[in-house]
């Protein structure tokens, strides 16, 4: 007999929430919405009434100690993902937490070492990590078709409106293009080259409100493999991984959101090729990673260790660009 669907709370109304949690818990039935919570009480009843969703708790901490809550959903400002997160595994919950991880990888560590402790699974909210796609691409370039891997390329693009309410554009709440674009850039090369990062160089383009528009950084990993990150939140939409290797490459166009269109371009010993994987959600696969997770399954690919690299790789590129500002204004 099946595990009845995991019901989870909503913490923001965020845009984020239908597309990652609501459609997916639907589309899948392991899992349902049953609540949220915001900031604005009017906009967290206006939100359950859009999506259906039968309880409105009066705040976050209320949410989190619902009976009817098995599981906590995180769609809030990064600068409030730690002290959330932390609130919610105090209270026996799950999280399924929206990347970036956290503010630094000091809190990711505080927030893996809680989870650890109280045996809950904690989930970085990287879903495209969970679709066939990504694991399609992680097969070829370790197959040997395209020689060893040499170098690493990962753009994320997209133009994002300065609007008064724009997250993005507030560095108080983790905003700017490295943590919101560039996370997946660097998750992108970590994933790829099996090992962790070391920045050389970091530049970026910091806008009026202190936030970074655009950042680019250049990476080494051990055996000799470098990457490249480009993230722009002030350009057309345009999301690529291109692996170079001694014999061929592979690029790989919108590893991000397969859904919306995807292509796999190989050149390599066996030739040239175009390859496609099924066009089903990202988040119809985290959703259930996550669930099986919870319900005893295999540990997320996301969790733990990996978000504590993660956030430590996005510290280095943040000091490297520091380092590359004080040296132009000495």
């Amino acid at each position: 007999m099946s595990a009845e669907p995991l019901r989870i709370g909503i913490l923001g109304a965020a845009r984020i929430a239908p597309l990652a949690l609501i459609s997916p818990a639907r589309a899948t039935g392991a899992a349902r919405a049953v609540a949220v919570a915001a900031r604005d009480a009017d906009r967290a009843r206006s939100f359950a009434e859009a999506h259906d969703l039968p309880i409105v708790a009066d705040d976050y901490e209320a949410l989190i100690r619902h009976p009817e809550v098995e599981a906590i959903y995180v769609a809030l400002p990064p600068a409030r993902h730690a002290e959330m997160t932390l609130a919610a595994l105090e209270a026996g919950k799950p999280v399924l937490c929206e990347k970036p991880f956290a503010m630094d990888a000091a809190q990711a560590r505080e927030m893996t070492e809680a989870a650890e402790a109280r045996g809950l699974v904690l989930m970085e909210a990287f879903h495209y990590r969970y679709h066939p796609l990504f694991d399609r691409v992680l097969e070829i370039a370790a197959s040997g078709e395209i020689g060893p891997v040499r170098r690493i390329v990962a753009a994320f693009r997209t133009s994002i409106a300065a609007t008064p309410r724009e997250l993005r554009y507030d560095p108080a709440l983790g905003g700017g293009a490295l943590m919101d674009l560039g996370t997946y850039c660097i998750h992108w090369c970590r994933a790829v080259a099996g090992g962790e990062p070391r920045v050389t160089r970091a530049t970026a383009m910091i806008g009026e409100t202190g936030v970074d528009i655009s950042t680019h950084a250049n990476l080494a990993f051990e055996g000799g493999v470098t990457g490249h990150i480009d993230c722009d939140m002030a350009s057309p939409s345009h999301a690529c991984l291109e692996i170079e290797g001694q014999e061929g490459r592979i690029k790989a166009t919108n590893p991000l959101a397969p859904q919306l269109g995807h292509l796999i371009e190989v050149e390599g010993l066996d030739g040239a090729r175009r390859e496609t994987c099924t066009r089903d959600p990202t988040y119809d696969f985290q959703l259930r990673a996550f669930v099986a997770a919870v319900q005893g399954g295999r540990p997320p690919i996301t969790s733990g260790l990996d978000s504590v690299r993660q956030m430590a790789a996005l510290d280095a590129v943040r000091a490297a660009v520091r380092q590359v500002a004080e040296g132009v204004r000495a």
